[in-house]
This record gives structure tokens, C-alpha cells and sequence, in this order.
């Protein structure tokens, strides 16, 4: 490992450590601050980054100002007087602190297991050792979720002397709530039949809001349907009858038969009852995608947290943060619990390359994997289990993936280079986002579709040039976004020349812009490709080079490829030193594919000149030294 003051970086578990806390990065975010540890005390170009990151693909360097952003919070690192990571403007980023390696100490942990009156051992309910994938994964084998399943664990054991426990487990959609949850139940089951209760509902998008205590009632329905449901159908008819489910108050001798029965429920009778449940053995009550509970149900589970009655009661909710406005009652309740210690919440975060290769070996049946297969999936999933499963099987549907040899000898092999398995995306992801997508208006959708123009991450001034809107309009639009929506977030602000600013936003997932990208008709991409290419040679008029990337990538994507060559040529002959440049090499080169789409007479012409001058780099192209992009009547300014 690499240390740095008190951080040290973890390649193996791809993550970052500051003293004995683990610090989950996403892919991207450690990928760039691995380079940069790797690479202290020198300049590292945006081109040295972008290359090395992201090869074989065209990237903004804008986007590296939001994994800087995030990188400095993490490391509570500040721009004006950085400990770490220093800022050249317009160049690139230094590594300024001391790197040196860290050698790991070994050491032992252990501990005890509390056993209940059943002569059970609490802390060892549920296994973990082995426990295989995460979410998204038919099998419903669990990989990459040991800590998770620990930490369930070592709730679970704290009901011995009566403490009830309340978990909160959060997680993007994908990451394999569900899955997790699936694990514990099955395991808690198997380990505890007969000395255990189980009780799991879980709420519906559309129902939950509008049926009172929908997840709860489910929950008691299974109860009193299972081996623990005399007992359980007893209690409740006892102190909570109007909790009682339908078919259990049927033929029960209950009075209260009324359809109005929800109307009278208290919650207090439910907390005692479940008490009472929970006095002689342990009771597991499970409420799954509580963001889309009504709030009673949020009231209950409030209730049952802050309730001081000894019980073995543990209480595990699971919920998408991701779906849940600022004005969600979720939010407030879910903050008060944690203030008050009154529950643990435990949050998923995307899988490791190590346990996507992992989940690959399980799902193609073989060790040794298509080399830099892992690699790929991890970076085109960004670790949430559900994307790689649907992109894995992309690739084997288009068959970039074969399965090739006989009987025992048969193996998954690449038929595909990378680069090219970009197109196209899983049907089943490019329905769920739509889904996702069509619940917004339709000012809100154009909003995002040109946004999506940019790159994951782009400036609110590049999508009001697009849409021939106001900035601060837009900026406006994308707040209110950001605040409503899972796969929208701000991530910091752009610096224009002329000194004003623009806020910077990021899309949560690489895939949402690039079906968005794709909803728009050729045309209707090629004008606002274009009008973001004028917008960007009006800002940085006199200094176009500084952005010639950027105004090449949108005008190639507008099939304006004469424009293009002379924005990357022009930018070329500014670069100084061109003898020991590679820049504008790189500049020369890339014009050089752009010809490729012009018509045959023009194409040979181009090519040969930018041939000529990539022989002769010290000397200024032919016309180049006054050339500027010409701008079109499209432009918005």
C-alpha cells in the first residue's frame, strides 16, 4: 500500500484507508486518486489522466474538476492552500504530499458469542465465510457483502439481553438490497427454526403510500402464517385485534370485524404487542423500500425504535435514498434515529473490481476470465450488480462473449475488442431509466437530454447554449432536479473566462446519459452539438486552443468534420516547442481519423497535408498560424 499522512491507498480492495476507517471510493474517483499517488511531486497533464483513465475514449477534461472536487472532500484537502492534490491551471494536478509505502501489521481479532436461553450462539447465527454475489444475480448467491452480513450479525447477537435493534440499510437502486436481506432471512431462518420469528413486508411503489401500514400489515400476515402464527394470532387478537390481517381476524373470535379496522390501529398496541412476541424469543421484523411507505408506517417504525421495553426485537428496514425528496418524511425521521442512537444504518456501496471478477467466475463457470474482462464490467457498471449482470449479458447476446470447445472444455472467450463493445445498451437497463425518466416533464426531459450532449458531468452554461436558454434559468431547472431526482447531483462550478461562474452537474451513472443521448434524432443532436461548438468559440474567443478538444468533439458529433480539422490544426500550431511536444501530435493525429469522413477528393487532400505536418512539427502548418473556427448563424449566445 501507499501511505500519505495518515491515508493509505488499498489497490487490492480499491479502496482508501485513513487510520483503521475504511473510505469507499467509486471506481472512477480511486482510479484518479491512485494515478495521482502514484505519480507525487510531478505535473500531470489532463491529457496524461484522460489517456491513462480512459483509453480509446474521448472524455472532457471538465470532468476531472468533479472527481477532484470529490476527492478534496474526502480528504478534507483545501484548493487555496492544498496538503494534497495542487491545481496548475489550464495544465494539470501535482501530488504535493509525501508518499511512502505501509507495511501492513498482523493482527488478530476475536471475540466471544453471546448465547441466548436456547443454548444458541448469537454471533455466529448467520455464516458469511464463502458467501457469494450481490444483488442482480439470479443464482441468489451473495459476493461482496461479508461486512454487511457481519454487521447484521452482530445485531442479531445484541438481542440476547434484551436490546432491540433497529438497522437502516440504504443503497442505490441495484446494489443488491434485496438480495442481502434475502441472505440474512434465509440464513436467520435455517439457523433459528422453531426458536425465532420472522416477520418481512415489504412496500409497493403506488400501494404503500395509499394503504395504511401496507409493509406492516404484510409482515403480520406472514407471521401469523407461519409455525410461529397460533401464538402470534393469540397475542395479537389479545392486545392489538384491529392489527390483526384479514384472514386471521376471520377466524379468530375477535369483535372488531370492521373494514374500517385500520382506522382504529394503534400504535402503541402494536409496539406492545411485538414486545410480548419478542419476550421469550428472538423476533426479526423485516420492512423492505420504506421510501415508498405512507407515514404511519414511518410513525411505527419511529415508535418501535424509541420504545425502552426489553424485547429481542431487531428491526431491519431497507430504503433508496435515491428515491426520496427533500420534503420525503423519511429524511428527518431517518436523521433524529441516528442522533439519538437509536439505530445503525448501514449502507451499500458499488462492488470492488476483485468481487466483480468474482461474480463473472460464478456466472460464466470458469477461473480464468478473458483478460481485462473484469476491468471493463467494473468500470461500464460502476460496480452496482445489477448493470454488470444486464451488460454481461448484453455481451453474450451480441456475442462479443462466445462460449466456445466442447462438454468440459468449453470456455467463455473475447471475440470483441473492447472499444468496440460501447454500442448498445441492455434493453432491460434502457427501460428501467426511461421509466425513471418519463415521470419528469417535458421541459425537464429536453433539460437532460441536453445535458447529456456534454458528458457525464457538464457545466449548466453548455446545456443553456444548446437549448438557446438562459444560464441562470437553467441553473435554476437543475437545482430543483438535483434536489427530486436519484441520477442527477450537483457537483461543484465552472470558471468562464470573462471570470463568471456556472454550476457544474454529474450524472449518477454513465448509462442514464447515454440513453438519453440516444433518444434525440440525429438532427435535433447535430444543431445543439453545434450551437454548444459556437457558444464555446465566443467564451474563448482569441484562445480557442484551450478548448479545441471540446469544440472538435462537438462539431465531429455534429458531421461538421471541416470544422473540426481546422479547430484541432489551429490548435496544434499554438502549442509551443512543437519539436518536444507530443500535444500537438495528438491534436494532428485526431484530425487525421476526422478526415477519414470527408468525401474522397477532399479526404486525400486533408490527409496529406496533415501527414506533411506531422513530419515537419517545428514548422507552422500552412495556413494555420491565423486560422480560426469559422462560427455559424447557430450559434447562441
Amino acid at each position: 500500500m501507499k501511505q500519505f499522512e495518515s491515508f493509505r491507498i488499498d489497490v487490492q480492495n480499491e479502496c482508501l484507508w485513513r487510520d483503521d476507517e475504511q473510505i469507499p471510493l467509486p471506481p472512477r474517483t480511486f482510479a484518479v486518486l491512485r494515478y495521482l499517488v502514484e505519480n507525487p511531486g510531478r505535473l500531470i497533464s489532463h491529457d496524461e489522466l484522460l489517456d491513462k483513465l480512459w483509453p480509446d475514449t474521448f472524455v472532457q477534461p471538465q470532468i476531472l474538476r468533479t472527481y477532484m472536487l470529490e476527492l478534496r472532500k474526502v480528504l478534507g484537502d483545501d484548493a487555496r492552500q492544498p496538503r494534497f492534490i495542487r491545481s496548475q491551471p489550464k495544465r494539470g494536478y501535482v501530488f504535493v504530499a509525501a508518499v511512502r509505502e505501509w507495511a501492513q501489521e498482523n493482527s488478530v481479532a476475536s471475540s466471544t458469542g453471546s448465547v441466548n436461553g436456547h443454548g444458541n450462539s448469537l454471533h455466529t447465527a448467520i455464516p458469511v465465510a464463502g458467501t457469494v454475489d450481490s444483488g442482480g444475480n439470479p443464482d441468489g448467491e451473495l459476493i461482496g457483502r461479508e461486512k454487511e452480513l457481519r454487521a447484521l450479525n452482530a445485531h442479531l447477537a445484541r438481542l440476547a439481553d434484551g436490546t432491540r435493534q433497529v438497522v437502516l440499510l440504504s443503497g442505490e437502486p441495484g446494489l443488491g438490497k434485496t438480495a442481502l436481506v434475502d441472505t440474512f432471512c434465509t440464513a436467520f431462518c435455517t439457523q433459528w427454526t422453531g426458536s425465532a420469528a420472522l416477520a418481512r413486508g415489504q412496500c409497493v411503489q403506488g400501494i404503500g403510500a395509499r394503504e395504511l401500514h401496507y409493509p406492516v400489515m404484510e409482515a403480520l400476515a406472514q407471521l401469523c402464517a407461519s409455525a410461529e402464527g397460533e401464538r402470534a394470532c393469540g397475542v395479537l387478537a389479545r392486545i392489538a385485534p384491529e392489527w390483526l390481517p384479514a384472514p386471521a381476524r376471520n377466524n379468530s373470535n375477535s369483535a372488531n370485524h370492521s373494514d374500517h379496522a385500520s382506522l382504529a390501529r394503534s400504535t402503541s398496541d402494536l409496539c406492545a404487542a411485538l414486545e410480548e412476541l419478542a419476550a421469550e424469543k428472538p423476533l426479526l421484523l423485516v420492512l423492505e423500500d420504506i421510501h415508498w411507505a405512507d407515514e404511519p408506517t414511518l410513525e411505527a417504525i419511529s415508535a418501535l425504535a424509541r420504545r425502552r421495553t426489553p424485547a429481542q426485537l431487531m428491526i431491519l428496514v431497507s430504503f433508496s435514498p435515491h428515491h426520496m425528496p427533500p420534503d420525503h418524511p423519511l429524511r428527518p425521521l431517518r436523521q433524529d434515529l441516528r442522533m439519538r442512537r437509536l439505530c445503525e444504518e448501514i449502507a451499500l456501496e458499488p462492488l470492488r473490481r476483485q468481487h466483480v471478477a468474482a461474480l463473472l467466475r460464478k456466472r460464466l463457470g470458469q477461473e480464468e476470465l478473458p483478460q481485462g474482462l473484469d476491468a471493463f464490467l467494473h468500470e461500464h457498471s460502476e460496480g452496482n450488480p445489477r448493470f454488470l449482470v444486464a451488460i454481461l449479458d448484453h455481451l453474450i447476446a451480441e456475442r462479443f462473449l462466445v462460449r466456445t470447445g466442447l462438454n468440459g472444455e468449453a470456455r467463455w472467450e473475447q471475440r470483441t475488442p473492447f472499444q468496440q463493445m460501447e454500442a448498445g445498451i441492455p434493453d432491460e437497463l434502457v427501460q428501467m431509466i426511461e421509466l425513471e425518466i418519463g415521470r419528469l416533464a417535458p421541459p425537464e426531459q429536453r433539460l437532460l437530454e441536453a445535458a447529456s450532449l456534454i458528458d457525464v458531468a457538464f457545466p449548466a452554461w453548455a446545456v443553456a447554449a444548446a437549448l438557446k436558454e438562459e444560464i441562470a434559468e437553467t441553473e435554476e431547472a437543475f437545482d430543483d432536479l438535483a434536489r427530486r431526482v436519484p441520477f442527477i447531483h450537483r457537483a461543484g462550478h465552472d470558471e468562464l473566462p470573462d471570470g463568471a461562474r456556472s454550476a457544474f452537474y454529474a450524472f449518477a451513472h454513465r448509462l442514464y446519459r447515454d440513453v438519453l443521448y440516444q433518444r434525440q434524432s440525429a438532427a435535433q443532436r447535430a444543431r445543439r452539438h453545434t450551437r454548444v461548438a459556437d457558444r464555446l468559440g465566443r467564451l474563448f474567443a482569441g484562445r480557442e486552443e484551450s478548448v479545441a478538444h471540446e469544440m472538435a468533439m462537438h462539431l465531429e458529433a455534429a458531421g461538421l468534420w471541416q470544422r473540426a480539422i481546422d479547430v484541432l490544426r489551429m490548435a496544434a500550431d499554438a502549442e509551443p516547442k512543437r519539436e518536444s511536444n507530443i500535444l500537438a501530435e495528438e491534436l494532428l493525429r485526431r484530425a487525421l481519423r476526422i478526415a477519414e469522413n470527408l468525401p474522397a477528393p477532399e479526404r486525400e487532400r486533408i490527409t496529406l497535408e496533415l501527414e506533411n505536418e506531422l513530419l515537419a512539427p517545428s514548422a507552422p502548418t500552412h495556413s494555420a498560424k491565423k486560422r480560426k473556427p469559422k462560427q455559424t448563424s447557430s450559434a447562441a449566445v
